[in-house]
């Protein structure tokens, strides 16, 4: 079993940054897959951002038109950590987000994803 904790969230200004964690812990794959959705009320899960990853490099990140160029996603092997930068926030992008992981490469479908944390808001006031 993978457990995932996201941390980060919270209230800020339209034009402002955040920084969204997300720290596994269990069991490990050779290559895997780390990817961010969102949530907004009324409204299906959305892809934010993805990333696939083995242990000593990045292989690919992908990320939804809404917030490429704007959003960022990392990885810290050393914490087992994931990270989400995402700058010049807009209303719009306020929602929960959830981190999810899948063994082997990333994918945009929400299904595809067997592991989730519990979510963390965020909200960007206008």
């Amino acid at each position: 079993q993978v457990q995932l904790v996201e941390s980060g969230g919270g209230l800020v200004q339209a034009g402002g940054s955040l920084r969204l964690s997300c720290t596994t812990s269990g069991r490990t794959y050779i290559t895997y897959a780390m990817a961010w959705f969102r949530q907004a009320p009324g409204k299906e899960r959305e892809f934010v951002a993805a990333g696939s990853f083995r242990a000593w490099d990045t292989l690919g990140t992908g990320y939804a038109d809404s917030v490429k160029d704007r959003f960022t996603i990392s990885r810290d092997n050393t914490k087992n950590t994931v990270y989400l930068q995402m700058n010049s926030l807009k209303p719009e992008d306020t929602a929960v987000y959830y981190c999810a992981l899948r063994p082997g490469t990333w994918s945009r479908g929400p299904r595809d994803y067997g592991y989730w944390g519990q979510g963390t808001q965020v909200t960007v006031a206008s």
